[in-house]
């Protein structure tokens, strides 16, 4: 009898990874535009994404050996639970615990961005990842390398096979097998998003239909819906931080862009704390604080900023503050950030040698 429990044990336990294995390709189905979005911005005719690009994309997107030293790599910073950006830190902590001078932006809604970071410096998805592998303070390294290592491994050779059709590992495969996992980290299923789609059993409370209606009136022209971002770069009035950070006229060369950075999506702000390009608010209550009251004037400064009276920044009072922050809640999606599809693969610990 005992021979017998145990090799039933064994078949049950055979019979479970089986089902495992099994269950996880449904997990995948393609890239879906959730009904209440608009249509995507990304060219996914040069880039259609299929299940085993999509795994080859996460595969990388976790692999350690995109950094010089084979320790850092792009979900170090991007973690899921914060909605992939980097929590407890203000800025990046990159190879060698070196600092960055910017908060990562979470990696979210990607199909419906045209330019990229804070600053707008790239306007391609699937050359991101440039960015990242070369900066001297996150993974120091060239794409030439990371090429190398990716070939000389067991494993990739063959899975870019699987998503390519042949062995050859080349920068344009690997940055759009980046690019068709990031495709697939859509967040749309915020509390928010299930009363806009009118969903049976889903409906604001009286704080948050009352602090919907503050925001549309005075948040909505750069934070519009559904993204909750209108894609451009303002100056919404914070002061200058200790690495001078001037934004997007970094990139454009042009004065009248000094202070300006891209406007952030709002969603899922319970995860990605700290606030702001350089992490300088850590709650949300500050956020607002400083929109309400806390805002340094320059010549730059967003004219939406400026009240009639001559004062700065938006007027509200603790009650409209309080709705407002239930508002924002709404758009919280806890699907998002425990998404199996989107979790990091168990290959092994990550850590790698040489």
């Amino acid at each position: 009898m005992k021979k017998t429990a145990v090799i039933i044990g064994l078949l049950v336990l055979v019979w479970a990874c089986k089902k495992g294995e099994e269950s996880l390709p449904e997990l995948f189905t393609g890239f879906v535009k959730p009904s209440n979005f608009p249509e995507p911005v990304y060219n996914f005719a040069r880039n259609t994404i299929t299940k085993d690009g999509f795994e080859l994309g996460k595969r990388l997107f976790f692999e350690p050996r995109l950094s010089r030293n084979n320790t850092i790599a792009c979900g170090s910073c991007h973690i899921q639970s914060s909605a992939f950006t980097h929590h407890s830190h203000d800025v990046s902590h990159g190879i060698d615990d070196r600092l960055g001078i910017r908060n990562p932006m979470p990696i979210m809604n990607m199909a419906w961005q045209q330019e990229f970071f804070w600053d707008g410096g790239v306007f391609d998805l699937d050359l991101t990842a440039v960015n990242a592998i070369t900066n001297p303070v996150e993974m120091d390294e060239t794409v030439p390398n990371v090429l190398k290592k990716l070939r000389a491994h067991p494993d990739y050779p063959a899975l870019f096979k699987k998503a390519f059709g042949t062995a050859e590992i080349t920068d344009a495969r690997f940055f759009k097998a980046l690019s068709q996992y990031m495709l697939m980290a859509v967040s749309s299923n915020s509390k928010y998003d299930h009363v806009m789609r009118k969903e049976e059993g889903y409906s604001f409370t009286d704080q948050e239909q009352k602090g919907y209606l503050f925001f549309q009136k005075n948040c909505s022209s750069c934070h519009s819906e559904p993204l909750f971002t209108d894609r451009s770069y303002r100056n919404n009035g914070l002061s200058p931080n200790r690495a001078h950070d001037t934004g997007r006229d970094s990139v454009t060369l042009n004065a009248a862009d000094r202070y300006k950075f891209k406007v952030p999506s709002l969603r899922n702000l319970s995860y990605t704390a700290p606030y702001m390009h350089d992490g300088r608010f850590l709650t949300l209550n500050r956020v607002v604080e400083h929109y309400r009251d806390g805002m340094v004037d320059s010549p730059t400064l967003d004219p939406i900023f400026r009240r009639a009276d001559g004062s700065l920044g938006i007027s509200m009072t603790d009650e409209e503050k309080n709705n407002l922050i239930s508002f924002l809640k709404t758009l919280d999606d806890r699907d998002f950030v425990t998404n199996k599809l989107l979790a990091e693969p168990e290959i092994g610990s990550g850590f790698v040698m040489n």
